[in-house]
């Protein structure tokens, strides 16, 4: 891919801030969805800080040559159930958040030291393009249900349901979904590098205008945006930051508790391990540079690592690298290292100024699920690129293809206990099982 700006680029200030803004967009709806479904008061302005702390020390760890950004995991969802189900207080489940944090990182910590002595050579074996491809696919292919569930739904809600006709968010969502195509393919110079930026504005204009409408005549099926959360919102408040709370419930820890933490979250940073790989491995080949050799899995894993124990001392998600990011980065073909971390910034400061954090929580979900559409697409076309190089004329390639496609598309996934292992670790498994066992077939 020809890309626009390059991992070392630094684009102009007034673009690089609109730039930002474009990551900032792709990453907010599941940043601060986690912990939303979580609840017991933990705070999405804490979580966007925490993304931002991360990442800013996974660009540390990488020395600023990566175009990653951190947000906060769906896959530690169950894990941070497990801490406050756990707790004896509300204090000593954030208290619980923290150590699984750190039990996490550390999870990745080891592993790097491993590769840093070992090398990646073992990870390209147990994971070539046959492997890797449709995993990276699948990625992209397991979030649509996601993506298309959003169209659906606005954000004004009625004893915690949406009231908006699904038909009115699916307009929406149309219309966000067609102005990126058009901006993205049909721009001109910074339209064209901010599609993400000028369609969600394009849907949020036209959700404002059926709620409007909806509000003028009482109609509740086109009430589309949440306009009553502007009447309470403070112009400057410091988030919730979890460390705080955690500290106040450290004397209500035992022996058992921290066990229960660390069971609940050590089995997780396996899987997640493999995603981090997928991911890496995906944005390498939009870039054109293998980061898992400069800067090294080493030191992605150690920025990973750190950076969501960092993050999660703030904001109590662990963190980890975001598909939303790496298709943002594939449809504007803007790499910039710098983009990313400016992004990273912008979320600092944003975290703390209620009108802005206020917008972008209004956001209805059926724009965003337009944009979640290209994104996610881009993500599984990234993936099917990768098996391109593949031999699929030869049955034990498209035995490993199939292996990771089916089962993953149907929803695989084992639970043992309260540690589950996710659709897309139970499909890579599966592909590397059969990749193993199949390694001295004839390609024929």
């Amino acid at each position: 891919m020809n890309l626009i700006y390059g991992v070392k680029d630094k684009p102009k200030f007034g673009q690089l801030l609109i730039f930002a803004f474009q990551q900032v967009l792709a990453i907010l709806a599941a940043t601060i969805l986690v912990p939303a479904i979580i609840g017991n008061g933990m705070s999405q302005s804490a979580a966007l800080f925490g993304a931002g702390i991360g990442t800013l020390v996974y660009q540390l760890f990488t020395k600023f040559r990566s175009p990653v950004f951190l947000g906060s995991s769906f896959a530690f969802i169950n894990s941070m159930f497990a801490a406050f189900g756990g707790a004896v207080s509300a204090s000593a489940g954030y208290a619980g958040l923290l150590m699984g944090a750190v039990f996490a990182g550390l999870v990745y910590v080891v592993i790097a030291i491993v590769v840093k002595f070992v090398g990646v050579k073992w990870i390209n074996k147990l994971m070539p393009p046959v492997v890797i491809g449709p995993t990276v696919a699948l990625i992209g292919l397991s979030l649509a249900v996601n993506a298309v569930n959003d169209l659906k739904v606005g954000k004004v809600l009625v004893d915690g349901v949406s009231v908006a006709s699904p038909y009115v968010t699916l307009i929406i969502g149309i219309v966000t979904l067609f102005s990126i195509f058009c901006f993205s393919v049909y721009g001109k110079k910074m339209a064209k590098l901010v599609p993400f930026v000028l369609g969600i504005l394009v849907g949020y204009i036209v959700a404002a205008i059926f709620t409007v409408i909806g509000i003028a005549t009482d109609n509740l099926a086109l009430q589309v945006i949440n306009f009553a959360a502007f009447k309470d919102m403070q112009i400057f408040a410091v988030p919730n930051f979890t460390f705080v709370e955690a500290f106040k419930g450290v004397k209500e820890i035992d022996a058992q508790f921290i066990a229960t933490v660390a069971v609940a979250y050590i089995p997780v940073a396996f899987v997640v391990f493999a995603e981090h790989i997928a991911d890496h491995k995906n944005l390498s080949s939009i870039i054109g540079e293998d980061l898992l050799e400069n800067p090294g899995l080493h030191r992605t894993l150690l920025g990973d690592g750190v950076g969501s124990i960092a993050g999660a001392f703030f904001g109590g998600c662990p963190n980890t690298t975001y598909g939303e990011s790496v298709g943002c980065v594939a449809i504007t073909r803007n790499a910039s290292v710098v983009t990313v971390t400016t992004a990273a910034i912008m979320c600092l400061v944003i975290s703390f100024f209620g009108p802005f954090v206020t917008f972008l929580s209004s956001i209805p979900n059926c724009v965003m699920g337009g944009v979640c559409v290209a994104l996610y697409g881009f993500i599984a076309v990234s993936g099917l690129k990768m098996i391109q190089q593949v031999n699929l004329g030869a049955s034990k390639n498209l035995f490993v293809v199939a292996s990771i496609l089916i089962p993953g598309i149907g929803g695989l996934s084992v639970s043992f206990g309260k540690v589950t292992l996710t659709t897309i670790a139970c499909a890579l498994i599966l592909g590397i099982l059969t990749n193993t066992l199949l390694a001295n077939g004839k390609e024929d």
